[in-house]
């Protein structure tokens, strides 16, 4: 469809019942209420979808993520990190070894495989660091 062809009222009638859908206005976030509420819808398509990147609502859930990313670069600047980058680093900010998130992430041998970039943190290990560290899912992912 090329831009010649978008029809602004139909769009718009169709974004405004998606919205009313939704449990939080989506669009550029705006302050910290907005900002919970987006962490909580991306986490709720997260447990939908999970790592099936051929999931209906896959590119859905790159939105919200992207919404969520833009507006913590707002707060933080943030470097680009690696997942066991980022791990490591709120292990030793936490004074935390292996041995302390073995019980949440699998196993000692499997957080020490995810530090040596033997194995990826998945969507559910994600979600268990980011309530354990107070950080968005997608600072793992």
């Amino acid at each position: 469809m090329s831009a010649a062809t978008i029809n602004p009222t139909v769009i718009g009638s169709a974004w405004k019942a998606f919205q009313d859908l939704l449990p939080v206005k989506l669009g550029t976030i705006q302050s910290n209420t907005q900002y919970k509420q987006v962490i909580s819808l991306m986490n709720s398509l997260l447990d939908v979808v999970g790592n099936n990147e051929n999931h209906a609502l896959a590119d859905f859930l790159d939105l919200v993520s992207q919404l969520v990313e833009d507006y913590e670069s707002t707060l933080h600047l943030i470097p680009d990190a690696s997942s066991h980058e980022v791990l490591r680093f709120v292990m030793e900010q936490n004074g935390l070894n292996q041995t302390d998130l073995a019980e949440e992430i699998g196993g000692q041998s499997v957080v020490s495989d995810i530090l040596n970039e033997k194995r990826r943190i998945n969507v559910r290990q994600a979600k268990l660091l980011a309530v354990r560290f107070g950080v968005s899912p997608a600072a793992f992912l």
